[in-house]
């Protein structure tokens, strides 16, 4: 009987597991992230998307889309990933959602690690870097990789930093500095506050020494998994719980909000993780 009762209670478990990942792999949830910027003189607010990977919510993303305008920013905030580094991978879903924002939004777009490959790896994915950056300068996206833009005369600069590939690494990562930084986006003007859209969260200390306030990051996923009191599970680099799983992180002056992603790739499933939309007030 005892035995009995334990294959039952293994079953039950089995059976929670399964529509949770059901649950949280196609479902998003919004949270809004509210940062003391000393500027503008009146409140500025953008929406952050992250991780995409060419995940669909309903037809051609109407519920992340109807969600968007219902939190009214005044800009969208591109952190990567977008689309998903497969040869011969379709970008349709990430490109339509991004037309329709183009729409009615200022858009500026940073790179992640999967558009980062398309460009770096032609002969692997053909003219798939050449077709998405196309569409964006059709749309009138700004594009920023190792670049900067002043949004308005708010006194906010927008950046998007690009790494080598090394940055990324699973093993015998080096260390990203102030002065390689520089390299990749020169000097930073402290007398702007300085949004920098910085796809690896991993290089934190970096990004912040550089002189970003507010960096936004994503990349992990919120970790995949996500277990009560011990947050993400596992990070791309195979590191078990990684100290940037998610959320928002406050060091030396500077904030990092780093997104969970709306989408997956390699591993296509989130467990008590949904997706995450971000609102980020300036105030």
């Amino acid at each position: 009987m005892g035995q009995s009762i334990w294959v039952y209670v293994l079953v039950l478990i089995a059976l929670i597991i399964i529509i949770s990942i059901a649950a949280d792999s196609n479902r998003f949830v919004s949270r809004v992230y509210r940062i003391d910027s000393g500027r503008p003189d009146k409140p500025v607010s953008f929406i952050f998307i992250s991780d995409l990977h060419n995940k669909q919510y309903g037809k051609n993303n109407c519920k992340l889309l109807n969600a968007i305008d219902e939190m009214k920013p005044d800009a969208i905030l591109i952190g990567g990933d977008m689309i998903s580094a497969h040869k011969g991978a379709g970008m349709e879903p990430a490109l339509k959602v991004v037309k329709a924002l183009a729409e009615k939004y200022p858009i500026y777009y940073g790179s992640g690690n999967h558009e980062q490959r398309l460009f770096l790896y032609p002969q692997r994915y053909g003219n798939m870097s050449e077709r998405l950056e196309n569409s964006l300068s059709e749309y009138g996206v700004i594009r920023l990789r190792n670049a900067s833009e002043d949004y308005g005369d708010t006194g906010i600069r927008i950046a998007s930093v690009e790494t080598d590939r090394m940055y990324y690494k699973r093993r015998n990562t080096p260390v990203l500095t102030k002065e390689v930084m520089e390299g990749y986006l020169g000097v930073c003007d402290k007398d702007r506050f300085n949004i920098l859209l910085a796809h690896n969260p991993e290089h934190f200390a970096a990004y912040r020494e550089w002189g970003a306030q507010l960096v936004l990051s994503g990349h992990v996923h919120g970790g995949i998994i996500r277990l009560p009191f011990l947050g993400g599970v596992i990070s791309p680099k195979v590191t078990f719980f990684p100290k940037y799983d998610g959320g928002r992180f406050d060091e030396d002056g500077a904030v990092m909000v780093l997104s969970r992603g709306l989408g997956s790739h390699t591993i296509p499933l989130r467990l008590w993780n949904p997706g995450e939309l971000i609102k980020i007030e300036l105030r």
